[in-house]
């Protein structure tokens, strides 16, 4: 395999949960900022928006729609916001008429700048000797997430980081062959895949989370089980409110 500084970082993820007490410095700051808005972007058109919560107590409600206390403790929590607001403003300052701010492909293009922004930002992170994690749980109540950041209409949180200098070097988490997820011209289906992800099973009841260090996780197939048999209540109405927030998603 061919590496180079990035690519063997990028190799070396891990999601880091645990940080020193070391506030980032104002060039580091800036230097993500950066690193954000040069993110590529769907039609040129810069869909995607940050909110820096340095507010406790914004952070503490934050912290009961996530269920992870550890949310609080990140130095920097940064939250990637699908943004259509912005330029419906821009339009409507110059026009009276309606656009087509609200309809589905609004939306998705802004949902993928902001997912697209996250994963540059991490990427930039992780390359200064910083360690983020993800917090895709500020979607267990999306509309008390909406509340809590005052998003206006047609906005969306997509998902939240924490970053900062990390405290704690988890194992890295296996993966999957590649062979099970990237294909050529299409979709290749396998019969047996209990067969084949034997042997990913055995490496994934190895590997320790440090959020459960009594004992390895279980194999990724019976994950993927107990994953699968429980419906997510809190997650299920999250169309609803997206439709709440101004978007048309029959269109």
């Amino acid at each position: 395999m061919k590496k180079n500084e990035t690519i063997s970082r990028m190799l070396e993820h891990r999601s880091i949960r645990q940080w020193k007490s070391e506030p980032l410095s104002d060039e580091i700051i800036e230097t993500l900022k950066e690193v954000a808005i040069r993110t590529s972007t769907s039609e040129g058109m810069q869909y995607a928006s940050i909110i820096r919560v340095k507010d406790p107590a914004k952070r503490k409600e934050l912290v009961e729609v996530s269920t992870q206390k550890y949310l609080a403790t990140a130095p920097e929590l940064w939250i990637f916001i699908a943004d259509n607001y912005r330029n419906d403003r821009i339009y409507r300052e110059n026009k009276d008429e309606n656009n087509f701010v609200n309809d589905a492909d609004k939306f998705f293009q802004a949902f993928t700048d902001a997912a697209i922004m996250a994963q540059n930002v991490m990427n930039a992170a992780e390359s200064m000797g910083l360690g983020a994690v993800y917090f895709g749980s500020i979607l267990n109540d999306p509309k008390k997430t909406i509340e809590i950041l005052e998003l206006p209409e047609n906005t969306f949180p997509v998902v939240g980081m924490g970053i900062d200098y990390p405290d704690q070097k988890p194992q890295l988490k296996p993966r999957m062959k590649a062979d099970f997820r990237i294909f050529e011209d299409r979709y290749e289906k396998i019969d047996n895949y209990h067969e084949l992800l034997k042997n990913y099973d055995k490496e994934m009841s190895k590997y320790y989370d440090l959020r459960i260090k009594e004992k390895p996780l279980d194999e990724f197939t019976k994950q993927v089980e107990d994953k699968y048999k429980v419906q997510r209540t809190d997650r299920s109405k999250i169309l609803r409110v997206i439709r709440d927030q101004g978007y048309n998603l029959d269109i």
